[in-house]
């Protein structure tokens, strides 16, 4: 375990504090992972915490993209991240945790810890959660839904699409269908 001043740091931050947070505590652990000679950092994030990243992304960010199970970080050379518990659902994970008798921390942050207590939405995580929650009592199937629906991207029905540098639009090849 090492120690940080990131939550004080960020605390103040106005313009997207829990992204900025989120870069800071993975650059950390980064560097705490490197100087112990470790070439990977594992994550916590679960099944649920993918679909909800989905669709933040779409209503809040104007885009469609997911959380990896693994990849190479940019800014740290040689060293890679991973997400074991990336399948795994949340209610699987309390189960387990409740079965052993074990407590996790909820959340470490102030921030998150502030709007879902002085709030009445919450934090947009929070809200989407929900949002899965109502959609769930409709379809039982949705969380696996959300989740296949970037498995199953079909790129000639896409307006546009990025892939790193490079942008491409469906006008780029429409003429060529004729």
């Amino acid at each position: 375990m090492f120690e940080t001043d990131i939550f004080d740091r960020v605390a103040n931050i106005e313009d997207h504090p829990c992204y900025i947070c989120a870069r800071m505590r993975r650059g950390y652990l980064y560097n705490n992972a490197k100087e112990l000679g470790c070439n990977k950092i594992a994550l916590g994030h679960h099944f649920d915490d993918v679909i909800e990243t989905i669709l933040m992304g779409m209503i809040y960010g104007a885009q469609m993209q997911t959380m990896m199970p693994k990849l190479h970080s940019t800014f740290h050379p040689g060293m890679e991240l991973i997400r074991p518990l990336y399948y795994v659902k949340e209610a699987d994970i309390i189960s387990w945790m409740n079965k052993n008798e074990l407590e996790f921390i909820k959340c470490a942050c102030k921030i998150a810890e502030k709007n879902s207590c002085e709030s009445e939405e919450g934090s947009k995580r929070e809200e989407v959660k929900r949002l899965i929650k109502e959609l769930r009592a409709k379809n039982k199937y949705i969380d696996t839904n959300i989740f296949r629906s970037a498995q199953n991207v079909n790129l000639d029905t896409i307006i546009s699409y990025r892939q790193k540098d490079y942008y491409h639009s469906f006008l780029d090849d429409y003429d060529m269908d004729e």
